[in-house]
């Protein structure tokens, strides 16, 4: 591993040499390009200078016992050894960690997609619940989100949603949250008072390009209607809605929340590649409908990852054992103690799997 972060120290400094010189000082793009690659390594030598100045203070220290020292000063040269070692296991770990292959869709926009499972209205109204935990999360980070499309259900809520979040570290943050959600509480309309089991599906989808996603010019139907939502004149008048059907794969998007066709248009072939993208993906990985499941499943109460219990007053993650309380904080968008949690694991799997 050491000899790994030496060459990358070797590079970020050939690269610093390099911008440098008259010829690339004056050739703005290769200098972006030049600089783009260097900023990648900045962050992992400073980590790898601190560590090899603190285990050059480390060894000198060391190498002070060697003299003659009285009592009291040898007893402050291991309080220091002990306080160096540390600081130098906890580098080293921080390197590991920081030489870990990053998903390459972390800082990529998100597309979510919140569905009811089993409850009827109940898992309907979790829906709506869900999605207002994610806009107050997303508001929380100075992130924008939009509804794409959205299906009310008659007694309130959805029986689904999709929407787009644009913002740093979207996905990286995000794609933990993709699976069953399973809530327990107590209807509205329920007057005995019985709690009732009901499950979502979340599917969260990093953006896809035009260059990453081949369709087709034949691929695709495109239908114009006109929306059913509320909206106005415009909205519930003029064929603006959109639908665009993937004929090879039978993958069905529509848009209706903007005023233009093209507007809509656009933003459902955005969730149209990021569905053929993560299709594309896990092919890669397994047979897709087995890699599908792994994700938003059928729906059922046994494949939860997550619940929401509201009269133990608790939220209780199943992948990583923990569970929470003061449930009404974390439907309040205060997710982060959930996530860093979750993502601590994750990195704790990909480092046991990492041959060093």
């Amino acid at each position: 591993m050491l000899d790994r972060l030496e060459q990358i120290e070797q590079r970020y400094q050939e690269l610093t040499e390099q911008m440098a010189t008259p010829e690339v000082v004056f050739d703005v793009k290769q200098l972006q390009a030049l600089a783009q690659e260097r900023a990648g390594f900045e962050e992992l030598v400073t980590k790898y200078r601190e560590y090899k100045a603190t285990a050059g203070s480390l060894e000198e220290t060391r190498a002070m016992l060697n003299d003659e020292l009285d009592e009291e000063m040898a007893v402050l040269v291991k309080q220091e050894i002990g306080s160096l070692e540390a600081k130098l296991e906890q580098l080293l770990a921080g390197l590991k960690l920081a030489l870990l292959p990053r998903d390459a869709h972390d800082e990529r926009d998100v597309i979510m997609e919140i569905r009811a499972g089993t409850g009827g209205n109940e898992a309907a109204l979790f829906v709506a619940d869900l999605f207002r935990m994610y806009s107050r999360y997303a508001q929380s980070k100075g992130w924008a989100i939009d509804i794409i499309d959205s299906n009310e259900s008659e007694q309130g809520g959805f029986k689904e949603i999709i929407f787009e979040i644009k913002g740093i570290g979207t996905f990286s943050r995000l794609k933990y949250e993709r699976g069953v959600h399973r809530v327990q509480r107590v209807p509205t309309t329920e007057s005995v008072g019985r709690i009732h089991t009901s499950t979502v599906t979340v599917a969260v989808l990093p953006e896809a390009s035009e260059v990453e996603v081949s369709i087709g010019p034949n691929d695709l139907k495109v239908d114009f209607y006109c929306s059913g939502g509320a909206g106005g004149q415009n909205v519930n008048k003029v064929a603006t809605a959109v639908r665009i059907t993937h004929l090879p794969t039978g993958i069905v998007t529509t848009c209706q929340d903007e005023r233009s066709q093209l507007q809509n248009r656009n933003r459902a072939m955005a969730v149209l590649r990021a569905r053929l993208l993560d299709i594309e993906q896990r092919k890669q990985e397994e047979e897709m409908t087995e890699q599908r499941r792994s994700q938003v499943g059928t729906g059922g109460r046994a494949e939860k990852i997550r619940t929401y219990n509201f009269s133990q007053d608790r939220v209780s993650d199943h992948r990583i054992g923990l569970t929470i309380r003061n449930l009404p904080r974390i439907m309040e968008g205060e997710m982060d103690r959930l996530i860093d949690t979750l993502a601590t694991d994750d990195q704790a799997k990909r480092l046991e799997k990492q041959v060093v």
